[in-house]
């Protein structure tokens, strides 16, 4: 850092994180003429990160391999000042704490016209990262049948039975084999680029408007709809079902999709959540129990909640019917 600001005295500040080990300083020169964000990464945290997926040590970190590509193919990101991995420090441009879910707080006429923004920039970043360069970490991993499948059974896990609410053994076999079958299903469908959590609380908005990708280190290859959910069913935001169809169109639109292809967007965006939401509560509770942080528990519900919503439309689908019993007898 002291090498970046040409050896000036700096003043650093703690600012407030998320449910990851890694901790985040605002960075400033006297008399505030300059600023910028520097992310340390715990040894722990490092290592993990730094060896993921059997990458060897001392490979560059997913974060920045990931930032560099999205940086080239035009995505939004913050540019990167300095890094110093070997020590666990990265300097990155100070983006302020205008979130997206801040930013709507303040601006609530606004939220339509940012979040069209956000979908067609996921849109068109889908469209620029279907070749992805040899060696990529992000082309290394991807939602395969195990990886969707463990999500579910961390549900099971946390949000049902570590909270009290146990699966008789005709439910378990019949929880574990919707499980499978979805997981499967979903794993079969063609793959693109997922940032893996494009939500409100990990876009940036600029003083132009624009919108800048965040904590995007675990992108991965996975069906397209993904990052859909994590926008449009966000647990932290509430939308009415008209908003969220209105912005699967804008989505559609933006990919040259045809009425047949909108409305299986509809329906992949639909299991998916079934999914995604499912691992989603799991995880807050998950938070809470083990790394003692109980700020996101006020989200389980909403988020189950979102799990309903889907699963009413898919009453058509003998498992996602047979699954939405089983949660409302599970879940008095």
């Amino acid at each position: 850092m002291a090498r970046t600001f040409a050896g000036a005295q700096l003043v650093c500040e703690p600012m407030a994180g998320g449910a990851s080990t890694r901790c985040y300083f605002r960075v400033k020169l006297p008399g505030g003429s300059a600023s910028a964000v520097a992310m340390f990464v715990p040894d722990g945290a490092k290592a993990e990160e730094v060896a993921k997926d059997g990458a060897p040590r001392g490979a560059r970190w997913p974060f920045l391999e990931v930032r560099d590509l999205l940086a080239e193919r035009g995505v939004d990101v913050p540019a990167l000042y300095g890094e110093d991995v070997s020590r666990g420090w990265l300097l990155l441009e100070d983006l302020g704490d205008e979130t997206l879910a801040n930013f709507l707080l303040g601006h609530p006429e606004r939220r339509e016209e940012l979040y069209v923004r956000a979908v067609q920039d996921l849109a068109r970043g889908q469209k620029r990262l279907e070749q992805l360069p040899e060696g990529c970490v992000v082309a290394s991993r991807a939602f395969d049948e195990e990886l969707l499948s463990w999500e579910m059974h961390h549900f099971r896990e946390w949000a049902l039975e570590a909270r009290g609410f146990a699966l008789s053994p005709e439910d378990r076999g019949a929880f574990d084999r919707i499980v499978e079958r979805l997981a499967r299903r979903i794993a079969a469908w063609p793959r693109t680029f997922v940032h893996r959590d494009y939500q409100s609380r990990n876009l940036m908005v600029r003083s132009d408007g624009r919108l800048c990708w965040i904590d995007f280190q675990d992108a991965l290859l996975g069906p397209r709809v993904y990052d859909l959910v994590a926008l449009l069913n966000d647990s932290y935001q509430v939308f009415e079902p008209a908003f969220v169809d209105a912005r699967l169109d804008d989505y559609a639109r933006v990919c040259g999709v045809d009425a047949p292809g909108r409305r299986s967007i509809g329906r992949e965006f639909d299991l998916v959540t079934v999914q995604r939401k499912l691992k989603d509560a799991g995880r807050f509770v998950f938070i809470d129990r083990v790394k003692g942080n109980g700020s996101f528990l006020k989200f389980v519900e909403p988020t189950v909640a979102k799990v309903r919503t889907s699963l009413s439309r898919l009453r058509d689908d003998e498992d996602m019917r047979t699954f939405g019993d089983l949660l409302a007898r599970v879940l008095r």
